[in-house]
């Protein structure tokens, strides 16, 4: 019998993948594994129960959390303190234990277990500097990306992995970073069958948005539960743009790469919603107007925030030729499937949730 282990597995991330894997292997062992950390994360553990996922109340941090889930063929690592944020003004040691001494962990497990390991990295390796000094154009609801740039790894279809690397890029950046060259040192040292998928900003049910992380979730529970809401930065009109992946495309993205695991072994892929699933914050905000009905005044503040970019717009292009693996879903299935989510269990998330 197989055995999958989830780590981060009651997060948002992590949860929908558990029950995708459960699905796809009915007969396999799926262990979720997390520290409910995360407020809300605790509303997970009755769904992963009635999958018939085990959820083990673990730490990666702890090795000996990890190696109490026994024998395993496949390690999903999707844990991580996930804001940008992170160690802003406050101590690094919780993102940098968590995102990177976890990975560590993890990898020992999965070199110990001779298990496959799926990594999920995030487009925030890129460096910010970088990322601003990317050639736009201000049209009338959201920045463009022009035609022709200085920087390699840019187009008009977004950021490929050709995108350089050096410079800083955040705390959270840097970890997932340094878990990539580790993963890969590991891959050529112990022959670790393992994948990296660079993810831009990943959206849909069950995700605990807030003003750090998960904005389309975030933007979205205030149109549902009311809060305060500001276009931050480059001017504070909400042009910034982002491209959108509905979780459950991650999901079949990390299946496919588990059925192929030594045919994909090594790479490092960007998996992103790319340009057709791309939106500014201020056609975000008309988007979840026109699914919830209802019209919320968002505040302006023009200075830009630590940390923030204008846009980001995945190149899938690389992924897309290697495993034929593309998005599916557009933004107002996110959207939607998003409302749905939050409508249906409104009294259990409104304490969470409401601004």
């Amino acid at each position: 019998m197989e055995a999958f282990l989830v780590t981060g597995g009651a997060g948002f991330v992590g949860s929908n993948l558990s029950i995708g894997l459960k699905r796809e292997w009915p007969r396999a062992r799926v262990i979720a594994l997390d520290n409910l950390k995360r407020r809300g994360a605790e509303l997970t553990l009755p769904r992963l129960r009635d999958h018939d996922v085990e959820f083990v109340h673990g730490d990666i941090r702890s090795p000996e959390d990890l190696a109490s889930t026994g024998p395993l063929d496949v390690i999903v690592e999707c844990s991580a303190e996930p804001s940008v944020l992170a160690g802003y003004g406050n101590s690094p040691q919780y993102v940098v234990n968590t995102n990177l001494g976890g990975c560590v962990n993890c990898l020992e497990l999965a070199r110990t277990t001779k298990a496959a390991l799926i990594f999920l990295s995030t487009s925030r390796v890129y460096p910010m500097r970088a990322l601003n000094d990317i050639a736009y154009h201000e049209g009338e609801t959201r920045f463009e990306l022009e035609k022709t740039q200085s920087i390699p790894g840019i187009s008009a279809n977004g950021i490929s992995e050709a995108f350089p690397l050096e410079g800083t890029r955040s705390l959270y950046g840097a970890t997932k970073l340094c878990s990539e060259l580790l993963i890969q040192e590991y891959g050529e040292m112990y022959g670790l069958n393992a994948v990296i998928n660079r993810c831009g900003v990943i959206a849909g049910p069950w995700q605990m948005g807030k003003a750090d992380q998960g904005v389309a979730a975030l933007w979205m529970a205030r149109h549902v539960f009311g809060g305060n809401l500001a276009y931050i930065g480059y001017g504070g009109t909400g042009k910034q743009v982002r491209d959108f992946l509905h979780v459950d495309d991650l999901v079949r993205l990390v299946t496919l790469e588990i059925q192929k695991i030594e045919d994909f072994a090594g790479s490092v892929f960007n998996a992103g919603g790319g340009r057709k699933r791309s939106a500014s914050l201020q056609e975000l905000t008309h988007a979840c107007a026109e699914v919830t009905g209802n019209r919320i005044e968002i505040a302006s503040e023009p200075e830009n925030r630590a940390a923030d970019v204008p846009i980001y717009i995945t190149d899938n292009g690389a992924i897309t030729q290697t495993t034929g693996w593309k998005p599916e879903k557009d933004l107002s299935a996110i959207l939607c499937d998003t409302y749905q989510w939050m409508t249906d269990y409104k009294e259990q998330l409104s304490s969470i949730l409401a601004g």
